[in-house]
């Protein structure tokens, strides 16, 4: 009997204890500026990459960068963000030989200490042989909080 009451007790203690990481987490709204693919050129790749912007002039470089080949802008939602307000969270997946691949973030979540962005990758080509590199580019509301990509 004492061990069965010791077990319990153990078992309870471990269900009661909470991990701050998902403690009151709530989720975070976030409209899509752009969600397609690149035609990457050979001569100056873009690397994969996962980047929070939180300023016109990163702003304003990342969208110089991306638009090596196509004026890649003309099929944002949105170019004028207001970063007293607004902050960029972009994926860049890796170039593809062939077409239909997306990256996709499909949540965002915080608590007080952190923002988590889900990036998964919904569709994962076809047989259209072309070299395709996708990308998704979401704005969410100012914060001075850590993002951390899953």
């Amino acid at each position: 009997m004492k061990q069965i009451i010791t077990l319990f007790s153990f078992l309870f203690l471990l269900t009661s204890c909470s991990n701050d990481n998902n403690s009151n987490q709530s989720d975070v709204s976030f409209s899509t500026v752009v969600q397609k693919d690149l035609s990457p050129s050979d001569q100056k790749p873009i690397a994969e990459t996962k980047v929070v912007i939180t300023d016109a002039q990163a702003w304003n470089a990342f969208i110089t960068k991306i638009s090596v080949v196509n004026a890649e802008s003309k099929y944002f939602i949105d170019t004028n963000i207001d970063f007293t307000k607004f902050q960029i969270i972009a994926v860049i997946d890796q170039k593809y030989l062939n077409g239909g691949h997306t990256i996709d973030i499909t949540k965002i979540a915080e608590n007080k200490n952190n923002i988590y962005v889900k990036v998964e990758k919904l569709h994962t080509g076809n047989i259209a042989t072309v070299l395709t590199q996708p990308y998704h580019i979401v704005k969410i509301a100012k914060s001075s909080k850590k993002v951390i990509f899953l």
